[in-house]
C-alpha cells in the first residue's frame, strides 16, 4: 500500500504527464511577524525522495518557516487538490550551489542583487531602478550560488487529498496524519 506521500508523488505525475501547468508549483502559506497570513507561488522541486524549496536567507518567507507553513497543490488536470502541513530540515548547501547552476540567468542575478543591493521584498523607487541595479551588479566569474541561496526539504506530517473526480459528483477527501512512523488515515465530510 503506498503512503500518503507516495500517492502525492504518484499524483504529481500524473499530472505532470497530463501537461498541467501547476504541476510544477504550490501554494506556500505562513504567517508573518503581525500574524497575518501570507501565500505565494513557488517552484515544488525534488531532491532525491524529498520536496524541497530553494529561497533566498533574505526573504520573509526563510524568515517565517521555522515557525510553520503549509503548501496547498491544485492540479485541474485531474482535479486533485492537496493541503500540506510539514517540518523541514535544510539542504546541505553543496547540493543548493549544485542545483542553484539550473537557475535561468535572471533569478541567479536576483539572488546576487538581494545580496549587494537590496534584500527580497523591500521597496525600491521603480522598476526602471531595480533593473538598471540589476544590469549593473559585479558578478563573480564564474557565476555561483550565493552562500545566502538555501533550501529546505520538506518533511511532511500530516496530507489532506481532496479528490474532486469522482464520478458521482461526490468529493473523496482525507486526511492523512504521520504518528510516530505511522500514517493514520481519517475519511473527512467534504
Amino acid at each position: 500500500m503506498m503512503s500518503p506521500v507516495e500517492q502525492f508523488q504518484a499524483d504529481r505525475t500524473r499530472a505532470r504527464e497530463a501537461g498541467d501547468p501547476m504541476a510544477a508549483v504550490c501554494v506556500l502559506a505562513t504567517v508573518n511577524e503581525h500574524g497575518h497570513p501570507e501565500a505565494r507561488t513557488l517552484i515544488l522541486r525534488q531532491v532525491e525522495e524529498d520536496l524541497a524549496l530553494f529561497m533566498h536567507a533574505s526573504s520573509p518567507k526563510w524568515q517565517q518557516l521555522p515557525h510553520g507553513g503549509s503548501i496547498n497543490t491544485y492540479w485541474p488536470s485531474i482535479e486533485i487538490q492537496y493541503r500540506m502541513r510539514f517540518t523541514t530540515q535544510p539542504i546541505d548547501p553543496a547540493v543548493v550551489a549544485a542545483s542553484w547552476q539550473y537557475r535561468p540567468d535572471t533569478p541567479k542575478r536576483m539572488d546576487w542583487f538581494y545580496d549587494l543591493q537590496q534584500p527580497q521584498s523591500t521597496t525600491i523607487g521603480s522598476r526602471a531602478e531595480l533593473e538598471q541595479g540589476l544590469n549593473n551588479l559585479s558578478l563573480p566569474d564564474p557565476i555561483t550560488a550565493p552562500t545566502s541561496a538555501c533550501g529546505l526539504l520538506i518533511k511532511p506530517t500530516m496530507l489532506e487529498r481532496l479528490d474532486l473526480n469522482e464520478l458521482s459528483g461526490l468529493h473523496d477527501r482525507r486526511r492523512y496524519t504521520l504518528t510516530g512512523a505511522e500514517w493514520l488515515e481519517e475519511v473527512l465530510v467534504p
